[in-house]
């Protein structure tokens, strides 16, 4: 047993620890977080429901998974490079990234995790991140232990991972400037660079003492045991996330049964949108028409309502003088 304890008491009075004091219920009486990092901070500090994180690339495909239903977002860092052309290697800038989530903060009321990468840099390079990040409106954000520049953690075979102080000493200085006022989460690759079960706890639990509020393990295999097998040995020392790409076979059960406390859905709506695109594009110009395609696409209609062109016909009403 670890030095939290395993039962469900503890790990309830950790998360009560990583939330902000006006965020605390008071004795008798259910809280109902309202701003989005108390929202957030409700979803990946939970230890009897699972929650989901739906990803968002832009401002539509952040409306859509609103409207699907979802109470949270992750802005990927893949799905946003993808979208503006780049590959997911550092190639997009900070600056870049920050723009896409404040169009993404912008377009719904979800809250926002933020796929930061490694942070573009040192311990300076992250804070600088981080509290951008913040000032737009995003809710927390997602650092791994990966070197400057990144690669996909899905592409290639050599993934240098950053050394465990140096590491722990980005997580510090983004939480002495952030403090409780944003989440952070430590993405562990010691299983994507191939170092096995030890090394991944080795660094978790030294991310965890450099104030991370949960734990992104991840892995690259077809299967959910490595990231079962983390959990296990982990016993929820602060809660942990994952993001079952690779290993999508895997029934929800297994997490719930796992007390696993979020899970991602990473890339989906940018992959989606790619296979769509393709498909019309390729029809529309075979067929030199777009007449066959009509009706596999969204009607305008759908687009109108989605971005609420009522609101503004309402308003043009209301704020338009007629001559």
């Amino acid at each position: 047993m670890n030095d939290f304890g395993q039962s469900k008491h503890g790990f309830q009075e950790l998360c009560l620890q990583y939330q902000p004091q006006a965020a605390r219920p008071a004795a008798g009486h259910e809280y109902t977080p309202s701003s989005p990092v108390e929202r957030l901070r409700a979803q990946v500090c939970s230890d009897h429901e699972l929650s989901f994180l739906m990803e968002a690339h832009d401002g539509l495909s952040a409306r859509i998974a609103a409207r699907s239903g979802f109470k949270g977002l992750w802005a990927s860092g893949f799905s946003i490079a993808s979208s503006l052309g780049f590959r997911d290697a550092n190639e997009a800038s900070w600056s870049q990234l920050v723009e896409s989530i404040e169009r993404i903060v912008d377009s719904t009321e979800l809250p926002v995790l933020v796929d930061g990468d490694g942070g573009f840099g040192n311990f300076n390079n992250a804070r600088l991140l981080a509290r951008k990040l913040r000032q737009v409106g995003a809710a927390g954000v997602s650092l791994e232990d990966s070197c400057f520049p990144k690669l996909n953690s899905l592409v290639g075979e050599r993934h240098q991972l950053a050394d465990i102080d140096e590491f722990s000493g980005r997580l510090r200085a983004v939480k002495d400037v952030v403090g409780d006022t944003f989440i952070l989460i430590a993405r562990v690759e010691a299983l994507i660079a191939g170092h096995g079960l030890n090394e991944a706890i080795v660094r978790a639990h030294a991310y965890a003492d450099a104030g991370a509020d949960a734990i992104l393990i991840h892995s690259r295999k077809s299967s959910a045991n490595e990231v079962l097998s983390f959990a296990a040995e982990w016993s929820n020392r602060i809660p942990v996330v994952i993001v079952p790409t690779t290993y999508y076979r895997t029934p929800v059960s297994a997490y719930r049964d796992a007390r696993i406390s979020t899970v991602i859905w990473a890339n989906h709506s940018m992959r989606a949108a790619a296979a769509a695109m393709r498909r019309v594009c390729d029809s529309i110009a075979a067929q030199e028409s777009v007449a066959g395609i009509e009706s596999h696409i969204s009607p305008l209609t759908e687009i109108f309502d989605l971005l609420r062109y009522d609101e503004l016909a309402a308003s043009e009403k209301r704020y338009l003088q007629s001559r």
